[in-house]
């Protein structure tokens, strides 16, 4: 029976990928010294938030709140000399009676607070949490939309704490609604909003009229909009790795604030930002021009996933309107809806960059190949199948890369006992025996760097799938066989306990992914002996690749526990087809008698030595020269 032996340079090539897996989980991950150590800070949030909208008012003026305004009886003098004193030339707009606008248009039900007249509720009408509860986006104060401006009287004021008067209009299908605070009738700021049938993008227009002896020119107009997100998905630490602020900047750059911790960042010409969650964002777009400059701030809000279950993190944006004639006129888009290529793309912005596909060549793969392959294989296929037809293709197209390598370990395993008489041989001139074995190699076309490329190939695969997978949208509470939401971790059991790293339940899909790894490894490892003789000084690599065979697939069932179900899925298909290939590959394409023939022709040939061989050869003797010379 044929001995087994390590292969080295597949094993080396899954270490490789496995070493891009840790570093992207640990770049992933927040680190402690990157999130605040108070664990009592996410039951807090809430009551922060609720003291935010309200502090103003309650320094300025008693008159805060929807009901406060509705008790104001007509012709009461006192009365209305208050609103003077604490509403100043706004005042006015607490005289008239007005409510709370709603919205509902198909797939957004929106309501326009009286107070502020800005969206207090937004709920996508289409999606549901991990519970089954209505995704809401704005609820509860967890959102804050705010002018500060100062008048002619030397006053300043907070839009977020006054009485707009509100009013809903039909302009064909369009719905419009418009929120003013009033000076007169015919003076006002107006927050004007327009929403389509159907669509996740709001026009928003903040513009003011007959206001240029009103608005304190000298001062800035800053506005100020801020949300704390909520927790959707089963996972709220797997949620909050892909919740993150993002925007684009001078003409096409996309950047982001940290993963973790605080960050915040003074950004100019931003075109747009996201409050981007997991599967769902908010998003302000400048229409007409670039903001001059914005002030974004991000704090990470999940220290402890068993204390900190509500929100994931508070995101900020501040910025400076400009007056035009000493009135207002800013033209953005609102967009409160799903984090999806195909509908992000329709918006001709860019708003699918806020997409974390990965960056450079990564990002590519996944936006020119993987999605529109996963978009057309899912439109016939139920998803599960989707995933496996897809696995299917990737791997029959890269199947290539593995006869490549295959053969190659073949090669070495031929050259094997010449490698080893050349190691006897020069057993005390271990210059020269490198010189010999890479002549012998470079003869016969069996260079050990012919195995490894072909597994860097794979690299760029490898990790666009794993940014494809937990960032499809389309996969998100879809099922196969036992995953109830292929965009999350599939659960067989629930542990007693939470487990450090693994978690506090069992996924079966990474356990499969783990079991086939380890046979393909096990079957790869038998397939040659080492490239080279153990040289010495060296590190032992085979009694470190037997280990491998081990610590990979443990690998892939701890860190795969809390990661999508489809990721793992693909995973496990990928093995599977993995060993039939490398069975057919042995059984019925590759010869070991041809091969061998063959490298004893390629020997027999005069081989012309590259300019990097001979470089190489000429160093190598330089140095065995002035090693003797030392004698």
């Amino acid at each position: 029976m044929e001995e087994k032996k390590l292969d080295v340079k597949s094993i080396i090539g899954f270490v490789l990928i496995f070493g891009i897996l840790l570093f992207m989980m640990w770049q992933n991950q927040p680190s402690p010294e990157e999130v605040a150590a108070d664990k009592a800070k996410q039951e807090q949030i809430a009551a922060d938030n609720k003291a935010k909208d309200t502090s103003v008012a309650q320094e300025d003026t008693k008159v805060t709140t929807p009901e406060d305004y509705s008790n104001i009886v007509p012709g009461d003098s006192l009365q209305q000399i208050a609103l003077n004193n604490k509403l100043g030339p706004f005042a006015y707009s607490a005289n008239a009676s007005s409510k709370d606008a709603v919205v509902d248009n198909g797939v957004l039900e929106l309501t326009f607070s009286k107070i502020g007249g800005h969206l207090s509720e937004v709920k996508l009408s289409q999606f549901v949490d991990f519970d089954s509860i209505p995704i809401y986006l704005v609820k509860d104060n967890n959102a804050s939309f705010n002018i500060n401006l100062g008048t002619s009287d030397n006053r300043v004021f907070n839009t977020k704490t006054l009485p707009f008067q509100s009013k809903v209009t039909k302009n064909g299908e369009n719905t419009l609604v418009s929120m003013k605070l009033k000076v007169s009738e015919t003076k006002f700021l107006e927050y004007l909003y327009v929403i389509k049938p159907n669509d996740y993008m709001i026009d928003f227009t903040i513009k003011s009229q007959g206001l240029s002896d009103v608005i304190n020119g000298s001062q800035e107009i800053k506005l100020d909009w801020s949300q704390t997100s909520k927790r959707h998905d089963q996972s709220i630490s797997y949620e909050n790795r892909y919740t993150r602020l993002t925007y684009q900047h001078d003409g096409g750059n996309i950047d982001k604030l940290s993963q973790a911790g605080e960050d915040d960042e003074m950004v100019e010409d931003v075109d747009w930002f996201s409050f981007r969650q997991h599967f769902f964002s908010s998003i302000l777009v400048a229409n007409d021009k670039p903001l001059k400059s914005v002030v974004l701030t991000s704090k990470d809000l999940v220290e402890d996933e068993k204390i900190d279950t509500l929100f994931t993190k508070t995101y900020g944006a501040k910025t400076v309107l400009a007056l035009s004639g000493n009135e207002l006129n800013e033209n953005y888009g609102l967009f409160y809806g799903p984090t999806e290529s195909g509908i992000l793309s329709s918006y001709d912005k860019n708003l699918e960059e806020s997409i974390p596909l990965g960056w450079g060549l990564f990002g590519w793969i996944n936006e020119f190949l993987f999605i529109p392959l996963f978009g057309f294989l899912s439109s016939y296929l139920p998803f599960g199948i989707a995933i496996i037809v897809m696995t299917v293709l990737i791997k029959l197209a890269m199947s290539f890369v593995q006869y490549k390598q295959y053969l190659s370990q073949m090669k070495m395993k031929i050259l094997k006992p010449e490698l080893e008489a050349i190691k006897e041989k020069y057993k005390d001139n271990k210059m020269k025996a490198q010189q010999e074995t890479m002549a012998l190699q470079n003869k016969a076309g069996a260079s050990p760097l012919a195995g490894c490329l072909p597994a860097l190939i794979q690299m760029p695969v490898f990790y666009a799938l794993f940014m494809f997978f937990p960032t499809a949208f389309a996969l998100r509470q879809k099922k196969f066989l036992w995953a109830d939401d292929l965009s999350s971790y599939d659960i067989i059991a629930k542990l007693p306990i939470d487990i450090p790293i693994y978690g506090d339940h069992i996924s079966l899909f990474p356990i499969l992914a783990a079991i086939a790894i380890f046979f393909y490894m096990k079957m790869t490892t038998g397939q040659q002996q080492m490239s080279a003789p153990q040289q010495e000084g060296m590190p032992d690599m085979a009694k470190m690749m037997k280990y491998m065979i081990y610590f990979a697939p443990i690998m892939m069932m701890v860190f795969f526990n809390k990661y999508a179900s489809g990721l793992s899925l693909y995973y496990f298909i990928s093995n599977l087809i993995s060993i039939g290939i490398l069975l057919v590959i042995k059984n019925y394409i590759l010869d070991e008698d041809k091969i061998h023939a063959k490298i004893q022709v390629q020997k027999a040939k005069p081989k012309k030595e590259s300019k990097f061989q001979k470089k190489m050869k000429d160093m190598m003797e330089q140095a065995e020269q002035q090693k003797k010379n030392k004698k």
